[in-house]
């Protein structure tokens, strides 16, 4: 990343971080399921916990995250509907509301990119997202793969995977339930969707 982007998004983030600092958190608790103490919030991101606050955001080694982890933890709260939004049936991203600028990145650059890393390994798929909290999920789903995470709390994602055969390459097509919209933009929901990929392919064996 080049200098000024690299400032750019330093930018970005602060602006997040006021943005908080300036919010009552305590009823982030029951709205979205967090731990809350003081002006810190704790967030699971796919089984990660970080601290957020108005000082920064950090793993649990302390470290901070990459820009697009961040934005995604930042902006899920500061957009946190005071009502439980209510649609919770499974869409495609391109069914997600405003989408439609980031459809081709997210075919190409998370479903894609899941497809072509875990072409003819299913097995190594099936135990990295078992490391990720991946379960089954509760729709009915014919795949070879078909595996549900709790990516954020309300945030599940379903990833349903079909292997490569003699007639087909492998495809991936990851759904959200409707209501994400409500709790993250389609740009933080198309990073989320990246963040699972690199998150498999670096949990996944050999």
């Amino acid at each position: 990343m080049r200098a000024s982007e690299t400032a750019g998004c330093e930018v970005t983030c602060r602006q997040y971080r006021d943005q908080l600092g300036r919010m009552e958190t305590a009823p982030l608790a029951a709205r979205l399921g967090v731990q809350v103490d003081g002006n810190e919030v704790r967030v699971p991101l796919l089984g990660v916990l970080y601290r957020v606050s108005p000082g920064g955001v950090y793993d649990p080694a302390g470290q901070a995250p990459g820009f697009d982890v961040c934005v995604v933890l930042l902006k899920y709260l500061l957009r946190c509907p005071d009502t439980p939004p209510a649609a919770r049936d499974w869409v495609s991203y391109r069914g997600l509301k405003d989408s439609g600028p980031l459809t081709v990145y997210f075919a190409n650059e998370v479903e894609g990119a899941i497809a072509a890393a875990f072409s003819g390994r299913t097995a190594a798929l099936a135990a990295a997202g078992a490391l990720l909290g991946g379960c089954a999920p509760d729709i009915g789903a014919n795949y070879d793969l078909a595996l549900q995470f709790n990516a954020l709390p309300r945030i599940p994602l379903c990833l349903l995977f079909n292997d490569a055969d003699d007639e087909f390459p492998a495809a991936c097509s990851l759904l959200f339930e409707r209501r994400s919209e409500v709790y993250l933009d389609p740009e933080c929901l198309a990073m989320l969707g990246r963040h699972l990929f690199v998150r498999l392919k670096r949990a996944a064996p050999g």
